[in-house]
């Protein structure tokens, strides 16, 4: 991260462009949208690879479950190599999500050779860095087969014998008026009961990822399995998981939250001399890397990075901070401790309007990820960006 946590007395830092005659960055739009595709890759290379191992017999509802959980059919969009029989990783093109996928798999022989397969790949590995090791497995049952094989049973046995965190994920369960079905119960309590190395709690998560208009049945168990993943998976995958996932929006929250806080630390910083209003562009390396890890955190696909750096810049130029001096003057009358004669920005200011640019970001990408992907592309090359942002912005200032 790029961070300013004083006014320069001296030569220009040099993450910042030659200075005017009264030593101030001039920063251009052009240096600025540089400057956001830099910290954006930044941001993203930061978050790492969060790698989900996904296994059950055909039809159990695999690329369901992941597409409800991640929003997207990995093994459809990502790019996919062999890494063992039966075994095919898929590495989505966003970066921060990948999955092993045994498309076909059945028990028995194909299950003896995955196993085989798996043991050497996770030794090799196990010395590798976080974001190529394997985070969790789920093992997939649909609840209808009513059936949990001895070679099943086996195959889950060894892959926690690989070190692997494994969940055990009844499918395509019925659900009527907050009812699973009875049968559904007792085949999961049946599984349970043998004894199985399950992360993180010994029990079967059941799941149904699809709603099914003829027989009411809605959508359930994924904000458990979720949590379940959480629960098992490496600190260093979480950040990675976190951007991946679509479900949980409260834990990117959570997570823009943390950013922001540090930012404004930051800026209140920049600002604990008071700085003149026209010195304002010091703040903006702060709160553009400040944006780019909002922009990571939300899981925005980085292939929009260079849109994203286009529209971010529109609002950081003009000579003053993120707002623009419109925002920046507003702020300075309704901001405790802003108004210096409406001339300087003090730490109380500086982090102010930081945490208002940060929060109306992070409003902006949480626009973005209500949309359908062909919309949301649409969205993010097109001029709404900014002038939603702007909106947002001048709504903080009102508060």
């Amino acid at each position: 991260m790029s961070e300013v946590t004083t006014p320069p007395s001296g030569p220009t830092p040099d993450n910042l462009p030659a200075t005017g005659g009264a030593g101030v960055p001039d920063l251009t739009r052009a240096q600025i949208e540089g400057m956001f595709e830099d910290r954006l890759a930044e941001a993203f290379a930061a978050l790492g690879c969060f790698n989900l191992a996904v296994f059950g017999k055909t039809g159990v509802g695999k690329s369901t479950l992941v597409n409800a959980i991640f929003g997207r059919d990995v093994a459809r969009t990502g790019v996919g190599s062999p890494v063992t029989r039966g075994l095919v990783y898929y590495r989505h093109p966003d970066g921060f999500l990948g999955v092993y996928d045994s498309e076909g798999f059945e028990t028995g022989t194909a299950g003896d050779a995955i196993v085989s397969g798996l043991r050497r790949l996770v030794a090799e590995h196990r010395t590798k860095a976080v974001d190529e090791q394997i985070h969790a497995a789920w093992y997939l049952v649909r609840w209808s087969d009513r059936r949990f094989e001895r070679g099943q049973e086996q195959f889950v046995r060894e892959l926690a014998a690989l070190g692997l965190p494994v969940i055990v994920v009844l499918t395509q369960v019925p659900n009527r008026d907050g009812q699973v079905h009875p049968d559904a119960l007792e085949f999961a309590q049946y599984i349970d009961q043998l004894g199985l190395p399950i992360s993180p709690h010994g029990r079967v998560v059941l799941t149904n990822a699809l709603p099914d208009p003829f027989t009411g049945s809605p959508v359930f168990g994924l904000q458990e399995l979720l949590d379940d993943t959480y629960q098992v998976i490496p600190a260093a995958a979480e950040a990675a998981l976190t951007a991946a996932q679509v479900l949980d929006i409260g834990r990117k929250k959570k997570a823009v939250a943390a950013i922001i806080n540090q930012a404004v630390v930051v800026a209140a910083g920049v600002g604990a001399t008071p700085i003149p209003f026209a010195d304002a562009a010091l703040l903006v390396p702060n709160q553009v890397t400040m944006i780019a890890r909002i922009t990571a955190a939300y899981g925005l696909p980085p292939s929009r990075s260079r849109a994203l750096a286009t529209a971010g810049s529109l609002v950081l130029t003009g000579g003053a901070t993120m707002a623009g001096r419109y925002a920046v003057t507003s702020l300075l009358k309704v901001i405790p401790g802003g108004a210096i004669a409406g001339s300087a920005i003090s730490a109380t200011v500086a982090g102010a309007l930081t945490k208002a640019v940060g929060h109306a970001w992070a409003r902006v990408c949480e626009y973005a990820l209500t949309m359908g992907d062909a919309d949301r592309e649409s969205f993010l090359s097109s001029p709404r960006v900014t002038e939603l942002f702007l909106d947002f912005l001048k709504q903080s200032k009102s508060r």
